[in-house]
């Protein structure tokens, strides 16, 4: 069933993961070699982890 695809099969989303893997690594390193990359601090990283962990808690739980 992960093989069916609708549509007309072009653009990223289309690609096999390995592909799309391969083209987003060669842009994060782009930027990183640019100076446009975003590098995460330690204060920043443990609010984003506080954010998505409370986040989550709020969320009624799925049936299964």
């Amino acid at each position: 069933m992960a093989s069916e695809r609708k549509g007309r099969g072009r653009g990223f989303a289309s690609m096999d993961r390995d592909k799309q893997r391969e083209i987003a690594s060669k842009g994060g390193r782009a930027a990183h070699v640019q100076g446009t990359a975003h590098e995460w601090t330690s204060e920043e990283a443990r609010a984003a982890g506080r954010k998505g962990g409370a986040a989550s808690r709020q969320r009624p739980p799925r049936n299964a």
